[in-house]
């Protein structure tokens, strides 16, 4: 009986979206051809944007030492667009981010998307 319950959740598994398992997948699959594989801003296609990439290990550092997770995803997501210093960050949020997932913060339930958040939690993880 187990066998058959473990068969029918790894079917249903395999019916669903092939996605990243974690946040450096998201990374280097969406973010490393700019910022680069270590997040210091040096990525293939960082010459040709016409602006710095920024470094991104330094996101907590620039931050008086605390990594601000909301201004981060909207970053990423393009809620903030109009904060960057070129149009050069791409609007991530007009793609597909994956399923949302409930974020509680102070008893307050937020939709967000998964891969937001995978993402986001691999960027703290960076700092330095």
């Amino acid at each position: 009986m187990r066998m058959i319950i473990l068969g029918a959740i790894l079917a249903l598994a395999a019916c669903g979206d092939e996605q990243p398992v974690d946040g450096r997948s998201v990374y280097l699959d969406n973010c490393a051809a700019c910022h680069g594989v270590d997040g210091t801003g040096n990525g293939p296609m960082a010459r040709d944007l016409g602006v710095t990439a920024p470094d991104l290990t330094q996101i907590s550092a620039r931050n008086g030492g605390s990594f601000p997770r909301d201004a981060v995803m909207s970053t990423i997501d393009g809620y903030q667009a109009g904060q960057h210093l070129s149009g050069a960050m791409p609007e991530f949020g007009a793609g597909d981010l994956g399923d949302t997932v409930i974020v509680e913060n102070d008893g307050l339930g937020t939709p967000v998307p998964w891969k937001l958040l995978v993402l986001t939690d691999y960027l703290e993880s960076l700092q330095r």
